[in-house]
């Protein structure tokens, strides 16, 4: 499979004139000339975190999507392969790629971020050779610090997808089966052959009969 990767810069106004940069995908040497807001925290400590998406964005289909303010990273959105441990890998698809965190520090959450940086990840048709699908944990979400309830924060996050195409689909694995809130979206390129199609087909469902 051929990874698509043509590097794109957005300049972006905020309303008290400061500037901010929506870019990606973006290199690891890049990456590396730069540092994380200490707010973003999510997952891991922001300088591990640092780390981490250097690391991805090694990866021949890594990808990272950022947006910074001068060389200060304040969100970033990152793409890879789904982990060898997790069931998504079963099928050894190499046209099956997660979109796998999103993370907006707490002061540039009202801006429409996360959702730009997923637009500009699928621009110039650079993932229509893909199947990209993120699961939605409730237990991963910032409920505290948005003061959403679990539905409103799942209403907001299918939202985000939704603006690049992915839709909700089915799925019995136990982890999203196991609380309602949970989900797995899905966005099939153009250019995905029914053969990928129906491989994934067979990974979201191991018991035949939940067809």
């Amino acid at each position: 499979m051929e990874h698509r990767k043509r590097f794109r810069q957005l300049p972006l106004l905020l309303p008290d004139g400061r500037e901010l940069f929506l870019e990606g995908p973006v290199p690891s040497e890049r990456l590396k000339q730069m540092s994380m807001h200490d707010d973003l925290d999510a997952f891991r400590r922001p300088k591990d975190q640092h780390e981490a998406l250097i690391e991805i964005a090694e990866l021949e289909e890594g990808r990272i999507i950022i947006a910074r303010e001068n060389s200060l990273i304040v969100g970033y959105v990152t793409f890879h392969y789904p982990d060898e441990l997790e069931r998504w890998s079963e099928g050894g698809m190499e046209d099956l790629i997660e979109l796998g965190a999103i993370e907006v520090a707490g002061s540039y959450r009202s801006f429409g971020l996360g959702k730009r940086m997923i637009q500009l990840a699928f621009e110039d048709g650079q993932l229509e050779n893909a199947i990209v699908y993120t699961t939605e944990y409730y237990w991963h979400w910032d409920l505290e610090g948005t003061k959403l309830s679990v539905w409103d924060y799942r209403k907001m996050m299918e939202h985000l997808m939704k603006s690049v195409g992915m839709v909700w689909f089915a799925t019995d694995d136990p982890e999203i089966c196991s609380h309602p809130a949970n989900c797995l979206m899905v966005r099939i390129g153009k250019e995905v052959p029914l053969q990928s199609v129906e491989q994934f087909d067979r990974v979201r469902f191991r018991q035949r009969f939940m067809y």
